[in-house]
């Protein structure tokens, strides 16, 4: 299976990509020649994990009948000195919000998408380490 984007030059550092049916804007910041218009690409990598392990996990306790009110992915990334810095490892933190969470279940679909479902982190596994912490906060009935 093979799958593609397009994207195009606009003016000075910026491009638009056609995703599907959506439009992301990349720019440079300003110190490398960017007007800031759009995320930068490397910065990019980071959505894409948060997204994807984002998605697995919301459906995986959908599956569970596990309600949540809120969750909030981090993304912190170590980036090397050298040219071209580069990520070395990057670090995942899920903080749940809810009414009487249950942290197994919790816990347990988050290491499922890091274990078994989430493409981009295993991706990412084969060129930095990834890790993962699992933070609540208990809402007041």
């Amino acid at each position: 299976m093979k799958t593609s984007i397009e994207t195009r030059w606009q003016e000075k550092m910026a491009f638009i990509s056609q995703v599907g049916k959506n439009s992301v804007v990349t720019d440079a910041p300003l110190e490398f020649g960017g007007e800031e218009r759009g995320a930068s690409p490397k910065k990019l990598m980071m959505v894409a994990l948060a997204g994807c392990t984002g998605v697995d996990v919301v459906e995986i306790l959908k599956k569970m009948r596990v309600e949540i009110d809120d969750l909030l992915i981090t993304i912190e990334a170590e980036l090397t000195d050298e040219v071209p810095s580069v990520y070395s490892a990057m670090h995942i933190i899920y903080a749940f919000k809810g009414k009487e969470l249950d942290r197994q279940k919790l816990e347990r679909a988050v290491e499922l998408s890091q274990e078994k479902y989430c493409s981009v982190s295993m991706m990412y596994k084969k060129i930095m380490d990834i890790t993962w912490e699992v933070r609540y906060q208990e809402q007041v009935i």
